[in-house]
């Protein structure tokens, strides 16, 4: 089993939700990464989800748009997120990570480049909004040999029919976007996530996470009775932002925001 499969399997075990939470790499600035990903863990984090800044986004909204232009302003690279990721695994080889982003920034140094160089650094796997399964092939095969998880994504209108096919493609869990738009849009309706994830699960033989949408411990505990666990980005790329001018400030700040989410998921007040 994977570093992801065996975290969500010992939190299922337990009887707890996951929760996953999305920086974005470089934001503000490369030397903050790597304190605020220690920081989400330190907060309850179980699963990180680093994004890896991109020019040309498909999925993501105004915030973590703005993040990955505050990353790509301070010089991000491909490289150096790779780097992030193994200097947070000089103390924390526990922790799963998974990068997200656009297969893009696969395709331009070659998927088994790609997957040699994540498995080295300590990453789990990854999260490609633009890439279907269909389209997947090559990719997986480079995963396969680096020991990587492939996670797909399912939207609000995909047929009975694709939400197999995505199923069976995925590894370490599935994604269930929550919402028809973009990354921290406000419409979230959880009747209806309730009746996806719950077609989802019929066919699914991994965890199922939602995100898009979910902004703080309330929403965050509301939709986890219906799935495995929650996605939380735009929130947490807020604060970063807010805070781009102090960065010392923003690993207590995240510690906080992701420990009242991680309360609401155990069931506090």
């Amino acid at each position: 089993m994977s570093r992801v499969a065996d975290r969500l399997a010992a939190l299922s075990a337990a009887g707890r939700k996951a929760l996953v939470t999305f920086i974005t790499a470089g934001d503000p600035l490369p030397a903050a990464t790597v304190p605020a990903m220690h920081a989400l863990v330190a907060g309850g984090a179980d699963v990180i989800e680093l994004g890896m800044p991109f020019s040309d986004p498909e999925a993501d909204g105004p915030a973590v748009q703005a993040g990955s232009e505050r990353a790509l302003r301070a010089g991000t690279t491909l490289a150096e997120v790779f780097d992030m990721v193994a200097r947070f695994r000089l103390e924390d080889r526990a922790t799963p990570v998974l990068l997200m982003g656009y297969l893009n920034t696969a395709e331009r140094i070659g998927y088994e480049e790609f997957a040699a160089r994540a498995a080295k650094a300590g990453v789990d796997g990854t999260i490609f909004v633009n890439l279907p399964p269909e389209e997947a092939t090559d990719l997986r095969a480079a995963y396969a040999t680096h020991g990587l998880d492939s996670v797909f994504l399912i939207a609000p209108t995909s047929t009975p029919e694709r939400v197999t096919r995505i199923a069976r493609a995925s590894t370490g869990f599935i994604y269930y976007v929550s919402l028809k738009g973009v990354t921290g849009a406000d419409h979230l309706a959880v009747d209806d996530v309730a009746g996806k994830v719950a077609a989802i699960k019929r066919v699914a033989q991994i965890p199922v996470m939602v995100g898009f949408g979910i902004k703080d411990g309330a929403s965050a505990a509301r939709v986890a009775r219906y799935s495995d666990g929650v996605v939380v980005g735009s929130a947490l790329v807020n604060t970063m932002g807010a805070h781009a001018d102090d960065p010392e400030s923003i690993p207590d700040l995240l510690s906080a925001q992701v420990r009242d989410m991680r309360l609401a998921l155990d069931g506090g007040t």
